[in-house]
């Protein structure tokens, strides 16, 4: 009598689940796009949803297929590549949770799963769900830095800094730019991810010289690169996945007010 491989068997039954996914096709930024529809069987409930798409990669490559391109980088919830909207919400239904951190237990059998990329001017599609982020980069480019001068770094403790307000810095420095909150926001507004770049640094006595030149760089082009304005709804802090607070938008507010004050 050997109980444990039907017991085996019933935990892997219960462990496997079968979806429909309807994919966003876009083979380039000029492309118009469709989605297209895939059925995935036996997928384990514990592998992530990247996991579960590098599996139909995988099937559509043996088929002779397209794999759907997709960013992927760490896959640890630290990187922001993973930027992709799941039933209609960045990253998926979890809070607090990037796409490549979300497991497929989270979903039922038989479910069908709408994924396409982040939806904004501001962001144009490059393939599939790819997205062009590289306005983060130049928005960073702007003023998102500190000027120092090179050589080994200074202790931790060298400069002494508040409890309250060093944890107000951390908390803003925790944005990984994935780009969530302008998919989130009806007028693709980045103000969530240019307050807390803003903020981590204005909070800090290094970020302090540079401080006004700072945020009128980095709103401007904020501006420049097409994103929307910030209309207080709060859709971006709902669906962050690193839980920033729109409290940083308001200090934006105050900094660029402050910074025009001062000339």
């Amino acid at each position: 009598m050997t109980p444990h491989a039907p017991l085996k068997e019933v935990i892997n039954n219960m462990d496997s689940l079968s979806l429909t996914l309807k994919i966003w096709r876009q083979s380039s930024p000029s492309d118009s796009g469709y989605f297209e529809k895939y059925s995935l069987n036996n997928l384990n409930s514990h592998m992530s949803f990247l996991e579960m798409i590098d599996v139909l990669n995988e099937q559509l490559v043996v088929e002779g297929k397209e794999p759907v391109a997709f960013d992927h980088d760490c896959r640890e919830g630290i990187c922001g590549m993973c930027s992709m909207v799941i039933n209609g919400r960045p990253h998926g239904p979890l809070k607090g949770t990037t796409a490549c951190q979300l497991h497929m237990r989270h979903f039922d059998d038989g479910d069908t799963v709408t994924i396409e990329p982040w939806r904004a001017k501001a962001f144009p599609v490059i393939k599939d769900l790819v997205v062009d982020r590289s306005p983060f980069d130049r928005i960073m480019q702007a003023g998102g830095y500190v000027s120092v001068n090179t050589g080994s770094a200074p202790d931790g403790n060298a400069i002494p800094i508040a409890k309250d307000i060093s944890e107000k810095a951390f908390d803003a420095a925790a944005c990984i730019g994935c780009g969530a909150c302008v998919a989130a926001c009806k007028n693709a507004s980045a103000s969530l991810f240019v307050s807390a770049k803003i903020s981590q640094l204005s909070l800090l006595p290094q970020g302090e010289p540079e401080r006004e030149e700072r945020v009128k760089k980095m709103v401007s082009k904020m501006d420049e690169e097409g994103f929307g304005h910030c209309t207080n709804t709060g859709a971006c802090e709902a669906e962050c996945p690193k839980e920033i607070s729109i409290e940083y938008i308001r200090k934006m507010n105050w900094e660029f007010n402050r910074s025009n004050l001062k000339g």
